[in-house]
Parts: structure tokens; C-alpha cells; sequence
């Protein structure tokens, strides 16, 4: 028969346990001996709880002998009495969990890309404005609609970003070393999960609410989305090429997305819907001209990188400045032409608005095209980023054009 022994209690601020062997059975004689012992003899097991006058930590006398469940009573008691300690600090143990949710959240938010990011939540508020002929148009059907067409907008933008550094994740290590997946601060199993799970969100619900333009959209942007970042068919990988990377940026920004926003909002509140009218066939034209200068500027500060991984950007083949002033022009053209259609408005209001607003842009472009050092990629990485601040007001400007 097998017993344990187990020392004797100290202080209480020690709560240290002592474990000795002895060959003994259980006895019932505890008053005789100054410590706790489990004694071990052969298999059986038996225990010897055997107690030394102390004082607890409220200053009372114990000289009862302990059984298991007085024991771990009192380690309680003695353990809740230490909230100097911060070993025994609630509060103190509930914040790491806190911050790791609160960590995950971040890396997320710059795992979606927060830039592309705006620009969803900025094409739905914008093509659903469009829509909008009277005050009463705002409804709660309306807000409704928007919201079924933002969430679901958002998690496919989630799936094709993420989608794309998990096939990039070698790529960006040079281009881009602060993406989560790249900078190791995401793994590539939770990469695969979360955007696994954004495809499947937004696409289920396009399908629940029942709207075939909303559904149809985010078929087309998973499709196009896939096709431009995968590399497991010769045809795929779409961000190679020049021409089927600005393709897969019209179809996203500027076609099958944005318009089946417009198609979804309209249908829902006029109960049909037309593709002829004056301020989508603007808005069309506007989110082109972005869509294929964004896509095609976003590959001069990723020349390196591209060269390392065979890709073919027209940054490559054009060079540097030659890509950057197209990209330029692209858009200086597309807002004096704006201007244009704007002074043949029959409202007032939207006539002065959308005249002046694309002049005005068009000139705070060139002033902060003219100022960029072509040589510091940091530089052009900035002005990257101006050109999506301009995409944003353009959003707006949109919005606006009747």
C-alpha cells in the first residue's frame, strides 16, 4: 500500500507545501507530530494530515487538524486576503486577454488595407445617393438596404485583400514588410481562415436578401479578385499583365461593383431600375479614370519587388516618370471633362457644384504632382496615397451630379 507525506504548513505568506516519503498507513494520531505527511508503502495510498501551531492571516490560532477540503479552503481564503499581490489580481489577469483581442482587432483592420477599405464604404454611401430623387427616399428601407450592401461590401474587400498577401506573401516581404501576413504578425492559417470566412459572409448574403444585382456584384469582384492575385493556372495571376490588372480595377471600382450597388439601392426603393440615366453613366466615366490610374501608379514604388518576381508592370516597361505623369494625365483629362458635363447640367445647384469642385482638383493635382521627387520612393508612396484621398472626394463629388 502506497502513502504520501506531505510537510508541514508554514506561514501563510509562504504557502509553501513540503512532500516527503514515509512507509506508514493512515493514521489518526495527528496531535503527536508537527508536520503533514503522506507516507507511500507498496500501492495502496493513504493520507496523514498532520498540523503545526500557527497563526493565519486574520490573526487567528489554528490548532485543528486540516482535512484536503479545509486545506484548500484556507489556501483560498488566504489567497483572496493578498490584493497586494498581483499574482492574485483579477483585474491584472483579465487585461492580457483584453489586449490580445484588442491586437488581433489591429492587425485585422490593417489586414483588410484600411485605404481600399474606404473606398467600399465610400462607393456603397455614394452609389446609393445616386439613387436618392426626394427627401422621403430616405427611409428606413433605405438604410436598410445600405447597410445589407456596406456588410456585405466589406467582407468581400476583406477576402480579396487577404487573398491577395497570402498569394504575395513572399512578394511583399520586400515591397511591403508591414503587412501583417509579411511582418509575421499573422499566421498563414488565420490569414487563410478569415479570408476563407469574409468570401463566404459576403456572399451568403447577397444571396439571403434577395437582391440578384447585390449578389451578382460580389460574384463578379470574388471572380475578378481571385483571378488577379492567384498563381495556380497559367491564364490567373492577372496583376502580372498590365491590361487584365486595370481590368480586375474596372470590374471592382468602376462596372460590375459600383453598379450593382446602384441597381440593388434603386430597384429596392423606385422598384426598378435603368442604367441610361446622366448620373451613373458620370459616375462610370469618374471611377474609370481612377480605377485604371490608381492600378496602374501603384506599381512604380513596387518596381523592385516586381522585377524580383517576374512581373510585367508598365511601370517596368515605361519606366518611373513616364508611368507616373500618364497616371497623371489620366486624371487631369478626366476632370477637365467633368467640368464639361457638369456646365450642361439642368440644375443650378449641381451645375456649380461639379464645375468647380473638378477644376479645383484638377489644379490641387498638378501643384502636388509637380512637387514629388521622382527618385524618393517614399515620396511617390505618398502621393499614392493623395491620389486614393482624391478618389474619396471624388465619391462624393459623384453623388452630387444630377
Amino acid at each position: 500500500m502506497a502513502s504520501l507525506t506531505m510537510g508541514s504548513l508554514s506561514k501563510p505568506a509562504s504557502n509553501k507545501l513540503s512532500v516527503v516519503t514515509s512507509s506508514s498507513s493512515l493514521s489518526t494520531g495527528a496531535h503527536a507530530s508537527n508536520f503533514l505527511q503522506i507516507s507511500k508503502v507498496e500501492k495502496n495510498v493513504s493520507l496523514q494530515f498532520q498540523r503545526r501551531g500557527y497563526k493565519n492571516h486574520f490573526g487567528q490560532s489554528l490548532h485543528e487538524p486540516f482535512t484536503l477540503q479545509q486545506l484548500d479552503e484556507e489556501k483560498f481564503k488566504l489567497n483572496a486576503a493578498s490584493t497586494n499581490n498581483p499574482q492574485f489580481d483579477a483585474t491584472h489577469d483579465l487585461i492580457k486577454p483584453t489586449e490580445s483581442v484588442i491586437s488581433f482587432l489591429e492587425v485585422l483592420y490593417r489586414f483588410i488595407r484600411p485605404y481600399a477599405a474606404v473606398g467600399t464604404v465610400l462607393s456603397v454611401a455614394s452609389m446609393s445617393l445616386l439613387t436618392v430623387e426626394k427627401l422621403s427616399d430616405f427611409s428606413p428601407l433605405f438604410f436598410m438596404k445600405v447597410l445589407q450592401a456596406l456588410v456585405g461590401g466589406m467582407f468581400m474587400q476583406m477576402y480579396v485583400c487577404g487573398f491577395n498577401q497570402i498569394c504575395d506573401i513572399e512578394l511583399d516581404k520586400v515591397n511591403k514588410p508591414s503587412l501583417p501576413l509579411a511582418a509575421g504578425e499573422l499566421s498563414m492559417k488565420t490569414a487563410i481562415t478569415v479570408s476563407a470566412l469574409s468570401a463566404i459572409m459576403s456572399l451568403s448574403i447577397g444571396w439571403i436578401v434577395g437582391s440578384p444585382a447585390l449578389f451578382w456584384g460580389f460574384v463578379g469582384w470574388f471572380v475578378v479578385g481571385t483571378a488577379y492575385s492567384a498563381n495556380v493556372l497559367p491564364w490567373l495571376r492577372w496583376k502580372r499583365f498590365p491590361f487584365t490588372a486595370a481590368f480586375y480595377m474596372l470590374i471592382a471600382r468602376a462596372l460590375v461593383v459600383p453598379i450593382g450597388y446602384y441597381l440593388h439601392m434603386q430597384k429596392s426603393i423606385h422598384g426598378g431600375s435603368t442604367l441610361l440615366s446622366r448620373p451613373i453613366l458620370f459616375a462610370v466615366g469618374m471611377l474609370s479614370a481612377f480605377s485604371v490610374s490608381t492600378i496602374f501608379f501603384k506599381d512604380i514604388p513596387d518596381i523592385e519587388g516586381d522585377q524580383m518576381h517576374g512581373i510585367k508592370s508598365l511601370a517596368i516597361k515605361l519606366g518611373e516618370k513616364r508611368m507616373f505623369w500618364i497616371c497623371i494625365w489620366i486624371l487631369e483629362i478626366a476632370y477637365v471633362a467633368a467640368a464639361f458635363v457638369g456646365a450642361t447640367s439642368s440644375i443650378t445647384w449641381s451645375k456649380y457644384v461639379t464645375v468647380i469642385s473638378h477644376l479645383a482638383m484638377a489644379l490641387i493635382l498638378w501643384v502636388r504632382a509637380k512637387s514629388v521627387d521622382l527618385k524618393n520612393m517614399e515620396a511617390v508612396q505618398s502621393m499614392y496615397m493623395f491620389l486614393w484621398q482624391l478618389f474619396y472626394a471624388e465619391y462624393g463629388f459623384i453623388s452630387l451630379v444630377r
